[in-house]
C-alpha cells in the first residue's frame, strides 16, 4: 500500500531538489504545489508540515477516503478523479477551496460541503455507480453552495430530475450531459433562476430529441452563448425571443375570447334555452300582431272584443 507521506515526498526526484540552503522540514513549508497523480497511492498519511499547500494533485490514484487535509487551510484547488472514493468527507477546513474534482470516483450522493462558502468550481460527473442508481444532491450542501458556486459538471450520472439544483442561483456552466433528463418543461424552469448561465452542455438526454428544445432553452437562458457545443449568435436570440413573445401574446388574446366561450351563459345548454325564448318572443310578437288583422275579431289570440 502506498501511503502519501512527507518521506515519500522526500524520494520523489521531482521534489527532491530542494531550494539551497533550506532544510526539509523548512522545503516542506514553501510547497505550494503537489503532484502525485497516478502513483498507485490509496491513503494521504501526515502532510501537516506543507501548510503552504494550495494544489493538490491526486487524480488517477486508488484513493478510497478522504482524509488527513485538515491541516490545509490554504488549499484553493483539488484534484482527486478517477480514485475510488464513496464519501464526501472531512472537507470543512479547506475553507479556501475554489475547485474540487471528483470525477470518475463512487460517490452516490453530494454532501458535506456546507463549509465551503468559496467553492466555485465542482465537478462530479462519471461516478461509477451501481445499475439503477443515480447521484443525489443534500439540500444542505445545494443552499450552502447557493452563493458562490459557477460551474457544475454532472456528466453521466443517470440523473432524471435537476430540479433541487434551482438555488444555484450563480451558476454560469453547467454539465448534465448523457444524463436522463426528459422533461423540457422542468429544464424551463429550473434555468430561469440562473440568468447568469452562459455555457450549457445537456447532449445525450432524452430531452434533446423533443420539438423546439433547443429554441425553447435559449429563449429562457437570454445569457446563454453556447448550448450543447454550438454557439449561439445575437441574431438567432433575437429572433427567438420576439417569436416567444408573439406567440404569447397571441395566446393571451385567444385566452380571453375563450373565457366568453367558456362562460356558463354561452355553453351548449344555455344556448338552446336561449334559443326557445327567442321563438317564443316571436311566437307572442305574432301573436299579438294576428289580434289587429281585418276578420280577426273573434280570435282566439285576440285580448280585446
Amino acid at each position: 500500500m502506498v501511503h502519501l507521506t512527507v518521506d515519500l515526498i522526500a524520494k520523489s526526484r521531482k521534489h527532491f531538489k530542494k531550494k539551497r540552503g533550506l532544510s526539509f522540514p523548512e522545503y516542506l513549508k514553501t510547497l505550494t504545489h503537489l503532484h502525485f497523480s497516478n502513483k498507485n497511492i490509496e491513503d494521504i498519511g501526515d502532510l501537516s508540515m506543507c501548510t503552504n499547500l494550495t494544489v493538490l494533485y491526486l487524480y488517477d490514484n486508488n484513493i478510497t477516503y478522504i482524509g488527513n487535509l485538515s491541516f490545509a487551510s490554504n488549499l484553493m484547488h483539488l484534484y482527486m478523479q478517477n480514485n475510488s472514493i464513496t464519501h464526501i468527507d472531512n472537507l470543512h477546513n479547506l475553507q479556501n477551496l475554489s475547485k474540487l474534482y471528483l470525477g470518475g470516483n463512487r460517490i452516490a450522493v453530494v454532501e458535506g460541503l456546507e463549509q465551503l462558502h468559496q467553492l466555485k468550481e465542482l465537478h462530479v460527473e462519471n461516478q461509477r455507480l451501481t445499475p439503477g442508481e443515480k447521484l443525489l444532491f443534500d439540500p444542505r450542501t445545494l443552499d450552502s453552495l447557493a452563493e458562490s458556486l459557477c460551474v457544475l459538471n454532472i456528466n453521466n450520472n443517470n440523473i432524471d430530475d435537476i430540479r433541487d439544483l434551482a438555488v444555484l442561483k450563480e451558476l454560469q456552466h453547467f454539465s448534465a450531459a448523457d444524463n436522463k433528463l426528459c422533461s423540457i418543461e422542468e429544464l424551463e424552469d429550473v434555468f430561469s433562476h440562473w440568468p447568469q448561465l452562459f455555457l450549457m452542455d445537456l447532449s445525450g438526454n432524452p430531452v434533446c430529441k423533443k420539438p423546439k428544445y433547443r429554441d425553447r432553452l435559449i429563449t429562457v437562458c437570454t445569457s446563454l452563448e453556447a448550448l450543447d457545443g454550438r454557439e449561439i449568435n445575437d441574431l438567432t436570440r433575437e429572433f427567438l425571443i420576439n417569436w416567444k413573445a408573439s406567440r404569447e401574446a397571441k395566446k393571451k388574446k385567444n385566452n380571453k375570447h375563450d373565457v366568453w366561450s367558456t362562460h356558463p351563459l354561452f355553453s351548449n345548454n344555455h344556448k338552446t334555452i336561449i334559443e326557445i325564448i327567442f321563438i317564443c318572443q316571436h311566437l307572442i310578437f305574432f301573436s299579438l300582431s294576428l289580434s289587429y288583422l281585418p276578420g280577426q275579431k273573434n280570435s282566439s289570440f285576440c285580448k280585446y272584443p
